[in-house]
């Protein structure tokens, strides 16, 4: 990621295309998001081997490539350095920061947090961003209950390193997320389970352009 990618995290929405939700397809949800002029797609598969996640993360490089924007892979940064991703996101079980900084050399490394401690532990240790939440319930995953905007703001406000809000997060409250000062907001469901993912989430990025 260059450095406006990490001061913006490339247009401010992260499209996290999950195989689970994307019932049409993973391809055809990162086109159309892509499309809708999202810029940065972090992938997410939970049910698939290694191999396949392989596959399908080498094809999500190219179409990334054909737009100009940024990919993630979520969990493997094995995976995601063999394709030529930009970065990897790790949870709290994945690999440890130092040892994923070791892999990915100077490419991007953000790490999902779900409390202050965490969250600075992240900054601190070398982290390009964090992902915080769930902000709001969430069904996508089993993350927890929510820690609601207000803990996110102080998140924002403590860490020193561009912050990324994650869960439940729709058109409805998605401009109460930007007030808090986020870099950029992470949203699977609240596109994917829409009826129109282009026209979904080209509001998501016309409203993201007018408030960051």
């Amino acid at each position: 990621m260059s450095g406006r990618s990490r001061d913006r995290l490339n247009g401010g929405i992260c499209f996290i295309a999950d195989g689970g939700l994307s019932a049409g397809g993973v391809e055809d949800a990162v086109k159309a998001v892509l499309d809708a002029g999202v810029r940065w797609i972090q992938y997410r598969e939970k049910r698939l081997c290694r191999r396949d996640i392989f596959f399908a993360a080498e094809r999500l490089r190219v179409l990334t490539q054909e737009y100009g924007a940024v990919l993630t892979v979520n969990d493997h940064a094995d995976i995601a350095l063999a394709v030529d991703a930009d970065g990897v996101h790790l949870g709290q079980d994945d690999l440890p920061l130092a040892a994923a900084r070791k892999i990915m050399g100077g490419k991007c490394i953000g790490i999902s947090t779900h409390d202050m401690d965490q969250a600075l532990d992240a900054a601190q240790n070398g982290a390009d961003y964090i992902g915080f939440g769930p902000v709001f319930r969430t069904s996508t995953k089993d993350a927890g209950e929510p820690r609601g905007p207000e803990l996110l703001g102080d998140v924002v406000s403590s860490v020193g390193i561009p912050v990324v809000a994650i869960g439940g997060i729709n058109l409805g409250n998605l401009r109460e997320v930007l007030r808090r000062g986020v870099a950029a907001v992470a949203v699977a469901s609240g596109i994917l389970v829409s009826g129109d993912l282009y026209s979904t989430a080209r509001d998501f990025v016309n409203i993201v352009d007018a408030e960051i």
